[in-house]
């Protein structure tokens, strides 16, 4: 791959400094400029906002193909569980291969790589005629959503600045939270195919853009690979900064890290508490319901009698998402983390609750077979009287919508399980209320 590197006429690195210069000393010869930073983290988060993209392909393609004339294509409902929940058992592959490709190709080749599974996955969607195409296409589209989600903010990370380096770290959830609500719009103009089709312009533009962007300074490090590492960081600071105090703080942090933990060490509760708490916390955010919201949020607004078409509420939901995720991004520092996860959570509480009460206690869709009048805004006569079905007053129908678009946080339990649980076991009230539990 190409890497951007100093002209020859650029500065002579081959000597250091025999002490870190100070404030001063660095502000003469050049303050670290973040231009190119914020490009190559742009070329990187490209990935997440093709997970997000992914993650909800089948959102509106599900209603779609359930009403399909081809009976090659017309998905039964065993057929349309499996075509949801497969992307997370890809996404699981993908995370797992991370932790090789991360260490072994660098973590920019590592997010490069994965555009090779993503075209392919929206490539076989895109021409499916057959069920075995929709769900390997969609595995292979999950595997490379979790190596991305696994790979660019590490990657994030060790390119930026400290002083940057907070606000970019939350690039990734907004990409990906962006690349959900275009799949939304999008769906609300394009058939199912062209969806698959568009998904393929987000994997070309990273990959053309990515090309020309340096790997990880630090990763170059770890792999003994100094001048290529000097000359990355140079790019990524401009030419006219002082790379070598920020080269050495670098390499003298690898050195540290080098040295492996003893269990001794491991025991100190120091050490494993922190690692206790954010696994715990991670595992409870991973039962909060929001996966399977978001994989079927069209058909589970088709089973309401929500007042605007399902289309347009998910669109709306896909916004809401995008809203939370720059509050809270402006928020944090000023709010704190634990503030922000503890309303959260509250929220996410509420939100299922009313959603299990709205589906257990609410008005029902109307059918094909019912009696009733299937325009929502027509009158139906009861009696001597006349009551509309559904009118802008009928607050009640706006519930899920509003309870759904509470489900703003991260991802949950493979969608499957969703499915499993409101056919067979409890019914979606009572999934609604287990996972607010």
């Amino acid at each position: 791959m190409q890497e951007p590197l100093l002209g020859a006429e650029g500065p002579d690195y081959d000597t250091f400094p025999e002490k870190s210069p100070s404030p001063g000393e660095r502000t003469r010869v050049g303050a670290p400029q973040n231009k190119r930073v914020f490009l190559a983290t742009f070329a990187a988060v490209l990935g997440n906002f093709s997970f997000g993209y992914a993650l909800v392909y089948t959102s509106p393609v599900i209603p779609a193909l359930e009403h399909s004339l081809d009976p090659d294509l017309s998905l039964t409902k065993t057929q349309a569980s499996w075509f949801g929940s497969v992307f997370t058992l890809g996404a699981a592959a993908g995370g797992l291969s991370a932790m090789v490709l991360n260490d072994l190709l660098g973590r920019k080749l590592s997010i490069m790589f994965s555009a090779v599974p993503s075209a392919a996955g929206y490539a076989l969607m895109a021409g499916a005629h057959g069920f075995w195409m929709l769900l390997l296409g969609r595995t292979l589209t999950g595997f490379a959503g979790g190596l991305t989600a696994a790979c660019i903010p590490v990657y994030v990370s060790e390119i930026a600045t400290p002083s940057v380096r907070g606000a970019l770290g939350a690039t990734p959830q907004l990409m990906a939270v962006f690349g959900s609500l275009s799949l939304y719009a999008l769906g609300l103009l394009l058939p199912w195919r062209w969806l698959a089709v568009a998904g393929e312009g987000p994997v070309l533009i990273m990959i053309l853009l990515l090309s020309f962007m340096p790997n990880s300074p630090r990763f170059l490090l770890s792999r003994g690979r100094d001048t290529e590492a000097l000359r990355a960081l140079a790019w990524l600071r401009g030419a006219d900064t002082d790379v070598r105090w920020e080269f050495q703080q670098i390499q003298d942090n690898i050195r540290r890290q080098s040295t492996h933990m003893s269990w001794a060490e491991a025991r100190n509760p120091h050490m494993y508490r922190p690692i206790l708490i954010a696994l715990l916390m991670r595992f409870l955010q991973q039962l909060m319901g929001i996966t399977p919201i978001l994989v079927y949020l069209q058909p589970i607004f088709e089973s309401t009698a929500v007042l605007l078409p399902p289309k347009d509420d998910a669109a709306i939901v896909g916004a809401v998402r995008l809203f939370s995720v720059l509050i809270a991004a402006l928020t944090m520092d000023l709010a704190g983390r634990k503030v922000l996860l503890f309303i959260s959570a509250t929220i996410m509480f509420a939100a299922n609750l009313t959603l299990g009460l709205y589906v257990h206690l609410g008005p029902k869709p109307l059918t094909p077979n019912s009696t009733m009048s299937t325009m929502g805004l027509q009158s139906v006569p009861l009696g001597d009287t006349e009551q509309p079905l559904a009118t802008p007053s009928s607050y009640l129908t706006l519930l899920p919508l509003v309870a759904t678009m509470l489900f703003i946080m991260e991802r949950l339990r493979p969608p499957r399980a969703f499915l499993l649980l409101r056919c067979h076991l409890l019914g979606q009230p009572g999934v609604h209320w287990l996972l607010g539990a």
